[in-house]
């Protein structure tokens, strides 16, 4: 029924489902998938017409193709959590390419054979080293994660240290062939593809998309007709992410926020627990500080920071947390401040650059870091929010973030 509430909250949980798990396998969730199954009508019609996406279901397989827009921070992750690098994102594509047609069962060694044969194919060069091996397991294992292939008999992973290992693989070409986004038949390659026209064509979808995928779409980001059209649209745009994502929109002067205020729909969380999570909070309250000290409008997105300047911020405030982050973080704050940068230009609340590319070779780069507009929403609860030692630092009595405050959804103010 259409005005059934039960249907639109099962609807809303498929929805934002697939756009964290673009494939969705049965076996993995199948009460999800049943919800998939069951609204995969209205699921279809929304992504196509709303978000240019394409969602293709099976018995036991569900696709959401997304072309209309492709995040720059969106990196594949191994199960762990860490990014594929460049060499397991090659492996990964010639297993994929050269299993996408079959067999169904293979051996880890014949796997191996048909995949540098493809690289031979392609003229890419593969290591035949451990790091060669490591970098096949790791695709392998992407593929088993996501219910591409399983394992018949004994396990992949012995291949990183023993070259002479081997394994027998069950692989799902029929999953791997929904893989390939159909866009990708049009193009010559990667950089025709992203300069793809979806914008121009399909100005709404696309403005609607980057409002999904990405946490803050700036001002700054669009051009004069863009923004006005998006603000404009507004309350239309946000009534349709709020019935397929329950999404709210805080719009200002400087971008809109897609806020989630059930968690969850983002790939990385903010504000977010844990030292990490932690020190980033802190750290836009210290550069907020630092900046507005020196700058005469108070407005602290013009500062640029260097990595060592950034570490050097988080230094005392390693030494006041020692007792609750973690220890190798605490010991380390350039490693600290490279992981707190990371998770400020996921959720695009900083931008980064390097200095120095046109210098002659050999001459060092310099990360150069600086928050964006929407950092101004977070504030570490001070009095509201006292930590255990009476000092507001931002955390709660058993060490949790401390909720951050926003002075409000209201149009055209500032952040």
């Amino acid at each position: 029924m259409a005005g059934d509430p039960q249907a639109a909250v099962e609807r809303r949980a498929a929805a934002r489902h697939l756009v964290l798990h673009p494939v969705t396998c049965k076996e993995h969730d199948p009460d999800t998938f049943r919800l998939i199954r069951r609204h995969e009508a209205v699921l279809g019609h929304w992504f196509a017409q709303r978000l240019g996406y394409r969602l293709q279901v099976t018995a036991d397989t569900a696709r959401l193709s997304k072309s209309t827009y492709v995040p720059e921070r969106r990196p594949l992750r191994t199960s762990s959590g860490r990014p594929l690098h460049q060499l397991e994102l090659v492996t990964l594509v010639l297993v994929l390419g050269a299993t996408i047609a079959g067999p169904s069962v293979v051996s880890l060694r014949d796997l191996v054979d048909l995949v540098r044969s493809a690289a031979a194919e392609a003229e890419v060069l593969l290591p035949a080293d451990a790091t060669g091996r490591r970098a096949f397991v790791t695709s392998l294992r992407w593929m088993i994660d996501r219910g591409l292939a399983s394992e018949l008999h004994a396990h992949v992973d012995a291949y990183a240290d023993d070259e002479d290992a081997d394994a027998v693989l069950q692989l799902v070409p029929d999953r791997i062939a929904m893989l390939p986004l159909p866009a990708m038949s049009a193009f010559g390659d990667v950089l025709e593809l992203c300069a793809r026209p979806a914008r121009q064509d399909a100005l709404r979808q696309w403005l609607r998309s980057r409002l999904v995928e990405d946490p803050v779409l700036y001002r700054d980001d669009l051009t004069e007709d863009e923004w006005a059209e998006l603000r404009r649209r507004v309350s239309e745009e946000e009534r349709y992410l709020d019935e397929m994502f329950g999404l709210l929109l805080e719009v200002r002067s400087e971008g809109v926020a897609a806020i989630d205020p059930a968690g969850g729909l983002s790939g990385r969380a903010f504000p977010a627990g844990g030292t990490v999570g932690h020190a980033a909070l802190l750290l836009i309250e210290a550069l907020r500080g630092a900046s507005a000290s020196g700058v005469a409008t108070a407005r602290p997105y013009e500062q640029w920071w260097t990595l060592q300047e950034i570490a050097a911020h988080l230094q005392p405030l390693c030494a006041k947390h020692a007792a609750r982050w973690a220890a190798d973080l605490v010991q380390s704050p350039e490693r600290l401040a490279r992981a707190v940068v990371d998770l400020l230009l996921d959720v695009r609340l900083a931008e980064e650059r390097r200095d120095g590319l046109e210098s002659p070779p050999g001459a060092s780069t310099a990360t150069m870091v600086r928050l964006l507009p929407a950092a101004g929403r977070f504030s570490v609860g001070g009095s509201e929010a006292p930590g255990a030692d009476g000092e507001g630092d931002g955390l709660e009595e058993d060490g949790s973030l401390a909720r951050a405050r926003s002075d409000g959804p209201r149009q055209d103010a500032l952040w």
